[in-house]
């Protein structure tokens, strides 16, 4: 008499399904941990289909636990509500990084530039270090993480002897985003004139343009919108549909969007009317 298959020959039973009371606590522990998910990551972590997890979020939207943003949800919060620079440094890391790189190539010798403050624009002020023509760039920031980058990319250029760009920081009162605001940031900038705008914002839609919870911020992001001659947002797709309390910078305004994930149709089309130029930063 031959032996039955064993367990293992069998395989073993395949894992009960989640309650959607589970899933929905995995979402809200990862929104509670990183301040954002993805539909896709849960779709990997938990295996299941990707309509599910669009079902937990409207549930946990519905409730008031989490906001939808394009391809994921965020913490819910107030209009008001600025992250500090710390928190927001550890999300998205791969997609800021692919997105800064992709913003630098716009950047040719011998430019001038502003960059704003944020996480992103930090990422994109790492990777101008990195361009050959780097030291013929004369760069104005309001952001203190930016600056230092900056200097110490150009001081390492001096300590060898080779050429360095030109680096100007603004000055003016720090914000909880480690961004230079006030009227002392705003009248310089008023006189300075670049080719380049790259903005950061915590939120994005098509009707509001760029936003931003600080309103000394708005004001200093308007005045750096006024010196550029192009202006270009970067923007992980983790900000698409959150809303900041003041807009600063209108849809219309902005020339090219820098994002590393494709937006809905409704999105595409909406900057296509604006008149702004979408890259998706591969």
């Amino acid at each position: 008499m031959q032996p039955g298959p064993s367990a293992s020959a069998v395989g073993s039973p395949r894992p009960a399904p989640m309650l959607a009371r589970q899933r929905q606590e995995h979402i809200l522990e990862r929104v509670a941990a990183t301040g954002g998910v993805r539909v896709a990551d849960v779709v990997e972590e938990l295996g299941i289909s990707e309509m599910t997890v669009r079902r937990d979020i409207t549930e946990l939207v519905t409730q008031g636990l989490v906001e939808r943003v394009h391809g994921g949800a965020v913490a819910a919060g107030p209009t008001t509500l600025e992250p500090r620079f710390t928190a927001k440094s550890t999300l998205n890391l791969e997609a800021k990084r692919r997105i800064g790189q992709a913003a630098a190539t716009m950047v040719r010798p011998g430019d001038s530039l502003a960059l704003s403050a944020g996480t992103t624009t930090l990422a994109l002020a790492q990777a101008l270090t990195e361009l050959e023509h780097f030291p013929t760039l004369t760069v104005i920031t309001n952001s203190l993480p930016a600056a230092q980058v900056l200097f110490d990319a150009a001081d390492a250029a001096r300590a060898e002897n080779r050429d360095a760009p030109t680096v100007v920081i603004t000055g003016g009162e720090r914000t909880p985003s480690n961004a230079l605001v006030g009227l002392v940031a705003i009248d310089a900038l008023s006189t300075m004139r670049v080719e380049w705008v790259f903005l950061g914002a915590h939120g994005f839609t098509p009707e509001a343009g760029l936003m931003t919870p600080n309103l000394q911020e708005a004001s200093a992001n308007q005045a750096l919108v006024a010196a550029g001659r192009t202006v270009v947002a970067t923007l992980d797709s983790s900000k698409w549909g959150v809303l900041g309390l003041r807009s600063f910078c209108a849809t219309r305004d902005i020339e090219v969007l820098v994002t590393e994930a494709e937006p809905d149709p409704d999105g595409v089309d909406a900057l296509t009317q604006a008149g702004t130029r979408l890259t998706i930063a591969t």
